[in-house]
Protein backbone atom coordinates (compact mmCIF):
# COMPACT_ATOMS: atom_id res chain seq x y z
CA UNK A 1 0.00 0.00 0.00
CA UNK A 2 2.87 2.35 0.58
CA UNK A 3 4.65 1.92 -2.91
CA UNK A 4 0.97 3.23 -4.33
CA UNK A 5 1.11 6.26 -1.84
CA UNK A 6 4.50 7.53 -2.97
CA UNK A 7 4.88 11.32 -2.10
CA UNK A 8 1.42 11.34 -0.17
CA UNK A 9 0.39 11.38 3.33
CA UNK A 10 0.14 8.19 5.07
CA UNK A 11 -2.58 7.67 7.78
CA UNK A 12 -0.79 4.62 9.58
CA UNK A 13 -4.39 3.67 10.88
CA UNK A 14 -5.90 3.97 7.77
CA UNK A 15 -3.44 1.75 6.54
CA UNK A 16 -3.94 -0.59 9.70
CA UNK A 17 -7.65 -0.26 9.09
CA UNK A 18 -7.52 -1.81 5.29
CA UNK A 19 -4.45 -4.56 6.27
CA UNK A 20 -6.68 -5.79 9.19
CA UNK A 21 -4.12 -5.13 11.54
CA UNK A 22 -2.88 -2.56 14.47
CA UNK A 23 -1.87 0.86 13.78
CA UNK A 24 1.18 0.17 15.99
CA UNK A 25 2.03 -3.09 14.09
CA UNK A 26 1.63 -1.11 10.86
CA UNK A 27 4.09 1.34 12.65
CA UNK A 28 6.47 -1.81 13.96
CA UNK A 29 6.65 -2.82 10.38
CA UNK A 30 7.07 0.63 8.35
CA UNK A 31 9.96 1.32 11.21
CA UNK A 32 11.32 -2.64 9.71
CA UNK A 33 11.71 -1.63 6.25
CA UNK A 34 13.08 1.78 6.98
CA UNK A 35 16.04 0.08 9.08
CA UNK A 36 16.59 -2.29 6.31
CA UNK A 37 16.97 0.66 3.88
CA UNK A 38 13.76 -0.17 1.87
CA UNK A 39 12.02 2.76 2.56
CA UNK A 40 12.46 6.25 4.28
CA UNK A 41 10.38 9.03 5.84
CA UNK A 42 10.07 12.77 5.61
CA UNK A 43 8.04 14.42 7.96
CA UNK A 44 5.70 17.51 7.05
CA UNK A 45 7.54 21.04 7.32
CA UNK A 46 5.60 23.55 9.55
CA UNK A 47 6.33 26.75 11.57
CA UNK A 48 2.15 27.39 11.77
CA UNK A 49 0.44 24.78 12.86
CA UNK A 50 -2.91 26.47 12.47
CA UNK A 51 -2.50 26.78 8.88
CA UNK A 52 0.17 23.93 7.66
CA UNK A 53 -0.06 19.95 8.41
CA UNK A 54 2.59 19.05 11.46
CA UNK A 55 1.85 15.60 12.18
CA UNK A 56 1.97 14.10 8.67
CA UNK A 57 4.46 11.61 6.81
CA UNK A 58 5.44 10.24 3.42
CA UNK A 59 7.07 7.55 2.75
CA UNK A 60 9.34 6.67 -0.39
CA UNK A 61 11.14 4.05 -1.68
CA UNK A 62 15.28 3.97 -1.66
CA UNK A 63 14.70 1.71 -5.01
CA UNK A 64 11.89 2.31 -7.90
CA UNK A 65 12.68 -0.90 -9.06
CA UNK A 66 11.75 -2.75 -5.84
CA UNK A 67 8.48 -0.20 -5.68
CA UNK A 68 7.83 -1.52 -9.61
CA UNK A 69 8.49 -4.98 -8.54
CA UNK A 70 6.18 -5.25 -5.66
CA UNK A 71 3.55 -3.06 -7.50
CA UNK A 72 4.00 -5.43 -10.30
CA UNK A 73 4.74 -2.20 -13.21
CA UNK A 74 7.64 -2.42 -15.02
CA UNK A 75 6.29 -1.12 -18.05
CA UNK A 76 8.37 2.12 -19.80
CA UNK A 77 7.35 5.54 -18.71
CA UNK A 78 5.20 5.88 -21.56
CA UNK A 79 3.17 3.25 -20.87
CA UNK A 80 2.82 3.87 -16.62
CA UNK A 81 -0.13 6.07 -15.09
CA UNK A 82 2.31 6.76 -12.12
CA UNK A 83 4.97 9.16 -13.67
CA UNK A 84 4.53 11.86 -11.46
CA UNK A 85 5.61 9.30 -8.40
CA UNK A 86 8.19 7.49 -10.11
CA UNK A 87 10.16 10.71 -11.19
CA UNK A 88 9.64 12.23 -7.60
CA UNK A 89 10.70 9.26 -5.83
CA UNK A 90 13.75 8.98 -7.84
CA UNK A 91 14.95 12.89 -7.36
CA UNK A 92 13.63 12.60 -3.40
CA UNK A 93 16.32 9.19 -3.28
CA UNK A 94 18.85 10.98 -5.51
CA UNK A 95 19.02 14.17 -3.76
CA UNK A 96 19.75 12.39 -0.13
CA UNK A 97 22.11 10.24 -1.82
CA UNK A 98 23.89 13.57 -3.05
CA UNK A 99 23.13 15.46 0.21
CA UNK A 100 25.46 12.76 1.92
CA UNK A 101 28.36 12.13 -0.49
CA UNK A 102 28.25 15.99 -0.15
CA UNK A 103 28.13 15.88 3.82
CA UNK A 104 25.47 18.61 3.59
CA UNK A 105 23.87 19.25 7.11
CA UNK A 106 20.09 19.19 6.17
CA UNK A 107 16.46 18.99 7.40
CA UNK A 108 14.42 17.54 5.06
CA UNK A 109 10.47 17.98 4.96
CA UNK A 110 7.53 18.29 2.54
CA UNK A 111 5.01 20.66 3.47
CA UNK A 112 1.25 20.89 3.03
CA UNK A 113 -1.50 23.14 3.77
CA UNK A 114 -4.79 22.26 4.49
CA UNK A 115 -6.28 23.75 1.49
CA UNK A 116 -3.79 21.32 -0.07
CA UNK A 117 -1.38 23.39 -1.35
CA UNK A 118 2.14 21.67 -1.12
CA UNK A 119 5.81 21.85 -1.97
CA UNK A 120 7.09 18.28 -2.48
CA UNK A 121 10.99 18.86 -0.71
CA UNK A 122 11.51 21.59 1.66
CA UNK A 123 15.15 21.66 2.73
CA UNK A 124 16.40 23.98 5.52
CA UNK A 125 20.28 24.24 5.51
CA UNK A 126 22.58 26.77 6.40
CA UNK A 127 19.65 28.70 8.36
CA UNK A 128 17.97 28.78 5.44
CA UNK A 129 14.67 27.70 3.59
CA UNK A 130 14.92 26.28 -0.03
CA UNK A 131 11.62 24.28 -1.55
CA UNK A 132 11.26 22.23 -4.33
CA UNK A 133 8.43 21.09 -6.83
CA UNK A 134 8.65 18.58 -9.25
CA UNK A 135 7.31 17.99 -12.43
CA UNK A 136 8.02 14.99 -14.76
CA UNK A 137 6.34 17.51 -17.44
CA UNK A 138 7.73 20.78 -17.81
CA UNK A 139 5.19 22.24 -19.29
CA UNK A 140 3.53 22.32 -16.17
CA UNK A 141 5.62 23.89 -14.11
CA UNK A 142 3.67 27.23 -12.40
CA UNK A 143 5.78 28.39 -9.63
CA UNK A 144 5.16 28.61 -6.02
CA UNK A 145 1.97 28.28 -4.25
CA UNK A 146 0.88 31.35 -3.01
CA UNK A 147 0.31 30.44 0.69
CA UNK A 148 4.35 28.93 0.61
CA UNK A 149 5.17 32.23 -0.74
CA UNK A 150 3.19 34.18 1.61
CA UNK A 151 4.23 31.83 4.99
CA UNK A 152 8.01 32.12 3.90
CA UNK A 153 8.68 35.13 1.26
CA UNK A 154 12.52 34.53 2.15
CA UNK A 155 12.52 31.07 0.80
CA UNK A 156 13.90 30.16 -2.39
CA UNK A 157 11.97 27.58 -4.63
CA UNK A 158 12.79 25.85 -7.81
CA UNK A 159 10.68 23.74 -9.87
CA UNK A 160 12.80 20.87 -10.48
CA UNK A 161 11.89 18.86 -13.68
CA UNK A 162 13.81 16.81 -16.89
CA UNK A 163 15.72 19.88 -18.35
CA UNK A 164 17.43 20.90 -15.13
CA UNK A 165 17.23 18.14 -12.31
CA UNK A 166 20.98 17.20 -13.00
CA UNK A 167 22.26 20.29 -11.04
CA UNK A 168 19.30 19.06 -8.39
CA UNK A 169 21.27 15.50 -8.13
CA UNK A 170 24.72 15.90 -8.87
Amino acid sequence: MIAFQIGGEVSLPELGNKLGIDKNTVERYLDLLSKVFVIFKVNAFSKNPRKEISKSSCWYFYDNGIRNALIANVNTMELRNDQGQLWENYLVSERLKFQSYNGMLVNNYFWRTYSQQEVEWVEERGGKIYGYEFKWNANKVKGAPVAWKKMYPDAEFTTIHPGNYLDFIT
